[in-house]
Parts: C-alpha cells; sequence; structure tokens
C-alpha cells in the first residue's frame, strides 16, 4: 500500500481542493492519504467523500505549527475526535493566527507597505478558518510583485521584519492536545529542524520521552542518508515511521506521493481505527 499521509489543501494553506489532491494523489498510484491542513481538521467529511470519491482510504490528520522558541517543530496528529480538547486548542489557536496576522501586517505598513488585515483574510478559502503565514504572504505579494514563497523567506520567517509568533504552541502542547483527541502525535520533517545533527537528536529523544509517538521519517527533501538515519533513530526509540510529500502544490520539488513510502503493519495497526 502506497501513502502519502502529509497534503495540504484549501482548508489551510495549499491550493488544491480535496478533490484535486484526492484526484492527484489517486493518478500518482497513492492508496491512503492524509490530508493534513495547520491547525486545523475543518472540512474532515469533505476529505473523507473526496477520497471515496477517489477510491482512496482516508486517514484524519492535521498538522499543529508548533515552535520551541523560534524554533519550528511542527507536530502531525492522526485519528483525532473533532471534540473537546481539540475544539479548544483550535479555538486558542485561530484567536492566536487573527492576532499574528493583524501584527505582520502592522510590521508590513512599517516598512511602506499598504496592506490590510482584510487583504490577507481575503486570502483564506472560508471565514471559518484560521489565518496563516502564506496567506499573508500571498496577500503582500499582490503589492510587492514577487512570489509568496520570496516574501515569506524575505520578511516573514524567523528573524525578518514582518515576522509574528504570537501565541504558537510548543510540541509538548500540539502532542498533548493530539493525545487527548484520541490521535497518535508524529513529529513533522525532522529533517527541516534548524539545529545541529546533535541538538536534534536530543530534541527528538526528549520529545520521544514526553511522549511523542512518531516520526516523519520519509519525507521530501529528505536525503537518502537522512531517511536511512531517520529511520534508524526510530527503531532505536520505538517511534512509528510515517512519510509525506508535504505538497501545497505541486512543483519541481513537491509531487503527491513522493516520496515514495509504505506504511508498516506496526503503523496500520496503531491508525486502525481511522482507517
Amino acid at each position: 500500500m502506497q501513502a502519502d499521509l502529509h497534503v495540504h489543501s484549501v482548508y489551510s494553506d495549499g491550493i488544491y481542493s480535496p478533490d484535486e489532491a484526492c484526484r492527484l494523489a489517486k493518478k500518482r498510484g497513492v492508496s491512503l492519504v492524509s490530508i493534513t491542513d495547520h491547525d486545523t481538521l475543518a472540512g474532515l467529511e469533505n476529505k473523507r467523500e473526496a477520497a471515496k470519491r477517489h477510491g482512496l482510504s482516508y486517514l484524519s490528520g492535521w498538522e499543529v505549527s508548533a515552535y520551541a522558541g523560534t524554533q519550528k517543530v511542527h507536530v502531525l496528529g492522526y485519528g483525532c475526535k473533532v471534540e473537546g480538547a481539540y475544539e479548544k486548542f483550535t479555538e486558542e489557536r485561530k484567536i492566536a493566527s487573527f492576532a499574528r496576522a493583524k501584527d505582520s501586517v502592522e510590521k508590513f505598513r512599517m516598512l511602506g507597505l499598504p496592506i490590510t488585515v482584510e487583504d490577507v483574510l481575503s486570502q483564506r478559502s472560508s471565514p471559518d478558518l484560521p489565518v496563516h503565514t502564506m496567506h499573508v504572504a500571498r496577500a503582500a505579494a499582490t503589492y510587492l510583485g514577487i512570489t509568496p514563497g520570496d516574501v515569506y523567506r524575505e520578511y516573514l520567517a524567523i528573524g525578518k521584519p514582518a515576522n509574528s509568533n504570537i501565541g504558537r504552541p510548543t510540541p509538548e502542547q500540539a502532542i498533548d492536545c493530539i493525545h487527548e483527541a484520541g490521535g497518535i502525535a508524529v513529529i513533522a520533517h525532522p529533517g527541516r529542524l534548524e539545529l545541529p545533527v546533535a541538538e536534534r537528536e536530543i530534541m527528538i529523544k526528549n520529545l520521544k520521552k514526553y511522549g511523542v509517538d512518531g516520526i516523519e521519517a520519509v519525507y521530501t527533501t529528505h536525503t537518502d542518508k537522512e531517511t536511512e538515519y531517520f529511520r534508524a533513530l526510530a527503531k532505536e526509540l520505538g517511534l512509528l515511521v510515517t512519510g509525506g510529500s508535504d505538497t501545497h502544490y505541486e512543483d519541481e520539488t513537491h509531487e503527491i506521493g513522493v516520496p515514495f513510502f509504505t506504511p508498516s503493519k506496526e503503523l496500520l495497526d496503531a491508525l486502525k481505527i481511522s482507517l
């Protein structure tokens, strides 16, 4: 069974509808897909129905945009129930997302860019969704005449002039919420942790001690050597191994179903309630 357990849609900062994401997954030979939008399980039934239309198995998932200080440590959650702990956590994240957007807009305006909060909010596919950094980037790109990716790198990344980190949860808070919502928690794209190798490994081991369940060893930008290393680390620590493309839109780097990933029986058993 080929799987892609890390795809984004218009329910956060991706460009594809769930139907288009699932169509592409089917085209690429994927049998099991999870659309893991940032900080929300919004559109879950739409996603399930899209997967069913295209003959795919669907695993509910989301990606919590967590930070340890200024270090991104995103956490994937699979099999969560949309109730209680999840609803409280995501409402807090939604409120914080508006505060971050306003903060970034004010910083852009101090730089002379006439962007408004309304410009940013208009980038969302629904008024019920939280605001994401890429919504800010896309709004600013219309004024700056550069790509949203360039806006992010030049203005919104950590240390850049319009960056805002208001209200970001810690990875531990993300893990707690995912567990309280009945799911399993997975460290997303560990190769992108901007830390020296030794410090990165210490962080992963500490999160394992805290209770994280898995690690996304198979990932788009991981080299073969990194994939082998993270698989070995997962085995050493007793972590489940997941894999995904992290596709927001397909380009030279990201394609749904790439890299090739086959879930282990251990992973499938852990996720059986959601399959």
